[in-house]
């Protein structure tokens, strides 16, 4: 939690060397917003990055096969997702 010298905005930032994976992300805290809800925003932002999938599977070897196999099972879920999201949008008109 960083306060800024030049108002009461406060900014909760992570980063990482940028040796790492060079994440910076940064969330303004309003003056009066409860510090839950920015924390909320931070782990949205954070999650929606993809930064923390792509560190839990770079945690063990994973050899191209093993790569390729969940990369076509992510695909086919982004596909189902995408189909049932479609639908849903159908049946509202």
């Amino acid at each position: 939690l960083i306060q800024s010298a030049r108002s009461t905005c406060y900014t909760l930032s992570a980063s990482r060397p940028s040796s790492a994976l060079g994440v910076s992300i940064k969330i303004d805290v309003g003056e009066g917003e409860p510090l839950e809800s920015a924390l909320r925003r931070f782990k949205r932002e954070v999650n929606k990055s993809g930064h923390l999938m792509d560190l839990r599977h770079k945690r063990y070897f994973e050899n191209s096969q093993e790569k390729v196999k969940r990369k076509i099972v992510q695909a086919r879920n982004r596909k189902r997702l995408e189909r049932m999201q479609k639908r849903r949008m159908q049946n509202r008109t």
